[in-house]
Protein backbone atom coordinates (compact mmCIF):
# COMPACT_ATOMS: atom_id res chain seq x y z
CA UNK A 1 0.00 0.00 0.00
CA UNK A 2 1.54 3.56 -0.96
CA UNK A 3 2.32 5.96 1.77
CA UNK A 4 -0.46 8.15 -0.25
CA UNK A 5 -3.37 5.46 0.17
CA UNK A 6 -2.87 4.71 3.62
CA UNK A 7 -2.74 8.58 4.50
CA UNK A 8 -5.91 8.83 2.41
CA UNK A 9 -7.61 6.16 3.91
CA UNK A 10 -6.21 7.88 7.61
CA UNK A 11 -7.88 10.87 7.05
CA UNK A 12 -10.91 9.55 5.35
CA UNK A 13 -11.31 7.13 8.65
CA UNK A 14 -10.43 8.79 11.31
CA UNK A 15 -12.83 11.10 12.08
CA UNK A 16 -15.48 8.45 11.72
CA UNK A 17 -13.21 6.50 14.31
CA UNK A 18 -12.71 9.22 16.41
CA UNK A 19 -16.64 9.91 16.58
CA UNK A 20 -17.66 6.19 18.02
CA UNK A 21 -15.30 7.39 21.02
CA UNK A 22 -11.92 5.09 19.94
CA UNK A 23 -8.58 5.68 18.57
CA UNK A 24 -7.83 4.56 15.09
CA UNK A 25 -4.51 2.58 16.07
CA UNK A 26 -3.86 1.13 12.48
CA UNK A 27 -4.85 0.66 8.50
CA UNK A 28 -3.43 -1.92 6.85
CA UNK A 29 -3.97 -3.21 3.03
CA UNK A 30 -3.16 -6.67 2.33
CA UNK A 31 -3.80 -9.10 -0.74
CA UNK A 32 -5.19 -12.43 0.03
CA UNK A 33 -5.39 -14.83 -3.15
CA UNK A 34 -7.02 -12.56 -5.62
CA UNK A 35 -8.97 -10.13 -3.33
CA UNK A 36 -7.92 -6.97 -0.88
CA UNK A 37 -8.46 -7.17 2.80
CA UNK A 38 -8.32 -3.56 4.65
CA UNK A 39 -7.59 -4.31 8.21
CA UNK A 40 -8.52 -1.50 10.96
CA UNK A 41 -7.34 -1.38 14.06
CA UNK A 42 -9.19 0.60 16.64
CA UNK A 43 -9.10 0.93 20.87
CA UNK A 44 -9.79 3.33 23.58
CA UNK A 45 -8.73 3.67 26.97
CA UNK A 46 -11.64 1.50 28.43
CA UNK A 47 -11.55 -1.12 25.23
CA UNK A 48 -13.58 -1.34 22.26
CA UNK A 49 -16.39 -4.23 23.25
CA UNK A 50 -18.02 -6.26 20.42
CA UNK A 51 -20.89 -3.22 20.19
CA UNK A 52 -18.12 -0.28 19.30
CA UNK A 53 -16.31 -2.36 17.10
CA UNK A 54 -19.33 -3.51 14.54
CA UNK A 55 -20.87 0.07 15.51
CA UNK A 56 -17.77 1.68 14.01
CA UNK A 57 -17.20 -0.89 11.07
CA UNK A 58 -20.83 -0.02 9.44
CA UNK A 59 -19.70 3.29 9.84
CA UNK A 60 -16.60 2.95 7.93
CA UNK A 61 -18.29 0.21 5.31
CA UNK A 62 -21.00 3.39 4.55
CA UNK A 63 -18.36 5.95 4.08
CA UNK A 64 -15.64 3.47 1.92
CA UNK A 65 -19.00 2.60 -0.24
CA UNK A 66 -19.77 6.65 -1.20
CA UNK A 67 -15.88 6.99 -1.77
CA UNK A 68 -13.22 5.65 -4.44
CA UNK A 69 -10.62 5.16 -1.39
CA UNK A 70 -10.68 1.56 -2.06
CA UNK A 71 -10.37 1.56 -5.89
CA UNK A 72 -13.20 -0.47 -8.19
CA UNK A 73 -11.57 -4.01 -6.80
CA UNK A 74 -13.19 -6.07 -5.09
CA UNK A 75 -11.94 -5.67 -0.76
CA UNK A 76 -13.04 -7.35 2.81
CA UNK A 77 -13.72 -5.05 5.66
CA UNK A 78 -11.99 -6.50 8.52
CA UNK A 79 -11.90 -4.39 12.23
CA UNK A 80 -10.92 -5.55 15.35
CA UNK A 81 -8.28 -4.33 18.23
CA UNK A 82 -4.91 -5.10 18.78
CA UNK A 83 -4.75 -7.94 20.96
CA UNK A 84 -3.14 -9.32 24.03
CA UNK A 85 0.59 -8.67 23.02
CA UNK A 86 -0.15 -5.17 21.47
CA UNK A 87 3.20 -3.41 20.79
CA UNK A 88 3.33 -0.47 22.87
CA UNK A 89 4.13 2.52 20.51
CA UNK A 90 2.43 5.95 21.68
CA UNK A 91 1.78 7.24 24.86
CA UNK A 92 -1.70 6.76 25.47
CA UNK A 93 -0.63 2.76 24.78
CA UNK A 94 1.50 2.42 27.77
CA UNK A 95 -1.07 4.68 29.55
CA UNK A 96 -3.71 1.88 28.94
CA UNK A 97 -1.31 -1.09 30.11
CA UNK A 98 -0.55 0.19 33.46
CA UNK A 99 -0.98 -2.82 36.50
CA UNK A 100 0.38 -5.11 32.90
CA UNK A 101 3.60 -7.47 32.54
CA UNK A 102 5.58 -6.31 29.62
CA UNK A 103 8.54 -6.83 27.81
CA UNK A 104 10.94 -4.03 27.37
CA UNK A 105 14.22 -4.00 25.03
CA UNK A 106 15.71 -1.10 25.93
CA UNK A 107 18.18 0.86 23.69
CA UNK A 108 21.09 0.28 25.39
CA UNK A 109 20.23 -3.36 24.75
CA UNK A 110 19.01 -5.99 26.88
CA UNK A 111 15.49 -6.61 27.86
CA UNK A 112 13.82 -6.11 31.22
CA UNK A 113 10.31 -7.76 31.64
CA UNK A 114 8.42 -5.53 34.29
CA UNK A 115 4.68 -4.80 35.68
CA UNK A 116 4.00 -1.05 34.76
CA UNK A 117 2.95 1.25 37.63
CA UNK A 118 2.57 4.46 36.44
CA UNK A 119 3.53 6.71 33.40
CA UNK A 120 3.97 10.50 32.90
CA UNK A 121 5.24 12.68 30.12
CA UNK A 122 8.52 11.45 30.64
CA UNK A 123 8.65 7.77 30.65
CA UNK A 124 6.76 5.41 33.69
CA UNK A 125 7.70 4.01 36.71
CA UNK A 126 7.75 -0.12 36.71
CA UNK A 127 8.20 -2.78 39.27
CA UNK A 128 10.43 -5.28 38.25
CA UNK A 129 10.01 -9.23 39.59
CA UNK A 130 12.30 -10.23 42.61
CA UNK A 131 13.59 -13.50 41.48
CA UNK A 132 14.42 -16.32 43.77
CA UNK A 133 12.91 -15.01 46.56
CA UNK A 134 14.03 -11.63 46.47
CA UNK A 135 11.45 -8.72 46.62
CA UNK A 136 10.60 -6.57 43.45
CA UNK A 137 11.76 -3.41 43.23
CA UNK A 138 10.49 -0.27 41.40
CA UNK A 139 12.83 1.19 38.30
CA UNK A 140 12.36 4.51 36.60
CA UNK A 141 12.22 3.93 32.55
CA UNK A 142 12.69 7.09 30.56
CA UNK A 143 10.98 7.04 26.76
CA UNK A 144 14.32 7.35 24.77
CA UNK A 145 15.70 4.26 27.04
CA UNK A 146 12.98 2.01 25.39
CA UNK A 147 13.62 0.84 22.26
CA UNK A 148 10.65 -1.70 21.91
CA UNK A 149 7.52 -2.69 24.37
CA UNK A 150 4.64 -5.69 24.09
CA UNK A 151 2.42 -6.59 26.39
CA UNK A 152 2.95 -9.85 27.85
CA UNK A 153 0.42 -12.46 28.42
CA UNK A 154 -0.49 -13.64 31.83
CA UNK A 155 -2.45 -17.20 32.67
CA UNK A 156 -1.84 -17.21 36.07
CA UNK A 157 -1.31 -13.60 37.67
CA UNK A 158 -2.00 -13.30 41.20
CA UNK A 159 -3.47 -9.87 42.18
CA UNK A 160 -2.23 -9.11 45.55
CA UNK A 161 -4.68 -6.34 46.52
CA UNK A 162 -7.52 -8.91 45.50
CA UNK A 163 -5.65 -12.11 46.69
CA UNK A 164 -5.13 -10.41 50.31
CA UNK A 165 -8.59 -9.24 50.45
CA UNK A 166 -10.17 -13.07 50.25
CA UNK A 167 -7.71 -13.93 52.26
CA UNK A 168 -8.61 -11.37 55.27
CA UNK A 169 -12.07 -12.62 54.23
CA UNK A 170 -12.02 -16.28 54.93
Amino acid sequence: MSTTQSERLRELLEPLVTSQGLDLEEIAVDSVGRKRVLRVVVDSDTGADLDAIADVSRALSAKLDETDAMGDAAYDLEVGTPGAERPLTEHRHFVRAIDRLVKFQLTEGGDLVARILTVDEDGLDVEVPGVKGRKATTRRLGFPEIAKARVQVEFSRKDSKKDMKEEEEA
